[in-house]
């Protein structure tokens, strides 16, 4: 919620498996979701580091959903679903290797992660990445049952305990999964506190492991993108 767009195209290097030329004919497909009221231009400078990377236009795929006037208007059920649903299914169906890579930023990591789970497609994900993702909800949103009253803060919503995020928690959504996050975050750290019951707003996982890349500022970037990169082919 606070990654700036500089910081998106870095992000890209995730995909970067040592012993693996991404100018092979066959990588898988990615997904790009973006925050909410943002716009798949938020990832431009990730869609350029993957072009550069050997990618056509056609493997990489960012949706555009939800109101983006409205930050409070937007959710994780109806009409902002149909875009990212449609997205997954359909690189799913087009990539060469049958799996793709998802990268959700935000609200678009907790609406990614949403969909996957609905849909029972985490078997074809290789690779999720939650960047910045209130996986266990926003202070500023309170808490479920006596949240604010919008809709992104409501049942389907990001307050912390709401049953949307309540019917994702432990669940996985890809066969590696990422979760990058910093102390240093107007949204995720509202009011100062970065954590929910001590715990950072990351991904929660019951089942094989999540790796936690945690931020702090733009000199952290780079080595922590590269320490990333090199833990995926041992997850």
């Amino acid at each position: 919620m606070s990654i700036k767009r500089w910081g998106l195209g870095l992000l890209a290097l995730l995909l970067l498996i040592p012993g693996l030329s991404l100018h092979a004919a066959c990588v898988d497909n990615v997904v790009l979701v973006h925050g909410n009221t943002g716009s798949p231009g938020d990832f431009q400078n990730t869609y350029d580091a993957l072009i550069q990377h050997g990618y056509t236009d056609a493997q990489i795929y960012a949706p555009s959903w939800g109101n983006p006037l409205c930050a409070a208007c937007n959710d994780h059920n109806g009409s902002e679903e149909t875009p990212v649903a449609n997205a997954l299914k359909a690189a799913i169906a087009s990539s060469c290797t049958g799996r793709i890579d998802v990268l959700g930023h935000s609200m678009g990591a907790t609406l990614a992660a949403r969909e996957i789970d609905k849909l029972g497609l985490s078997s074809k994900v290789d690779v999720f990445v939650g960047i910045a993702g209130a996986f266990h909800g926003l202070w500023s949103c309170g808490t479920y049952p006596f949240n604010v009253v919008t809709s992104t803060c409501g049942y389907w919503g990001l307050s912390v305990g709401s049953p949307l995020l309540g019917s994702i928690a432990g669940h996985r959504f890809g066969q590696k999964m990422y979760s990058i996050k910093s102390w240093i975050d107007e949204i995720n750290c509202y009011g100062g506190v970065c954590t929910v019951g001590g715990v950072r707003r990351c991904i929660r996982s019951s089942r094989g492991s999540t790796r936690s890349i945690a931020m702090a500022g733009c000199a952290r970037w780079v080595g922590c993108i590269r320490r990333a990169s090199t833990a995926r082919t041992a997850a």
